[in-house]
């Protein structure tokens, strides 16, 4: 399956950046705050019709072409609704992904309560989500080259606290349509979760540029 892009130049990129960016931690902040919040009744119900408020007003005007921009400068598609990156997705992880000369991509990032699986600890769906994005775009050298998911296999060395975290991945070989990719999840006291994967490039993406 083929997927269309619209090319998009860097000062569109930077416009939506700015623009979409902050609504989207605004609404990670909803979310938040909708789990813990133990306000009375009345403020529920009124809380609840000022965001069913907001919601038609954003409905007002939908994007409803389904295909990924691709910034003009880098190649680099930008899946914004992507659930572990989107820009414009407040339930991703709150990532930025970096690209090292050497093929390493790395995030530092925190997540807080709305990813909480145990009291205290990330979900172990989550680290799988964020381990099986970022190995992705490793094996796809920066998204240019897209690789999909053949299998992946996490070992849970212990339990991910809540907080300040950081992800890495690295191309360990290829092997015709096939990377093979490995990556950890990481806290301050060092690795929780470890990663490998094989990433299979589509038919459709093996003739392309």
């Amino acid at each position: 399956m083929d997927f269309g892009f619209d090319v998009i130049s860097a000062e569109e990129y930077e416009r939506q950046r700015e623009l979409y960016g902050p609504l989207t931690e605004a609404l990670r902040k909803l979310i938040g705050a909708g789990i813990h919040t133990e306000v009375d009744e009345d403020i529920v119900r009124e809380a609840q019709s000022a965001i069913e408020a907001a919601t038609e007003m954003l409905q007002r005007r939908q994007r409803t072409v389904r295909s990924t921009l691709r910034h003009e400068d880098t190649g680099r598609p930008l899946a914004w609704a992507n659930p572990a990156i989107g820009l414009r997705n407040a339930i991703a992880p709150p990532m930025a992904i970096h690209h090292e000369d050497d093929g390493e991509c790395w995030s530092e990032f925190s997540l807080n309560a709305v990813y909480e699986g145990p009291p205290g600890w990330v979900h172990g769906g989550i680290c799988a989500l964020v381990l099986d994005h970022i190995l992705g775009e490793a094996a796809s050298e920066g998204l240019t080259r897209p690789k999909f998911t053949g299998t992946i296999t996490l070992k849970y060395l212990r339990g991910t606290p809540l907080g300040r975290l950081r992800a890495e991945a690295f191309i360990e070989r290829i092997d015709g349509f096939k990377t093979f990719a490995r990556g950890y999840l990481k806290d301050a006291e060092g690795v929780t979760v470890e990663a490998e994967g094989v990433f299979i490039q589509p038919a459709w993406a093996r003739n392309a540029g």
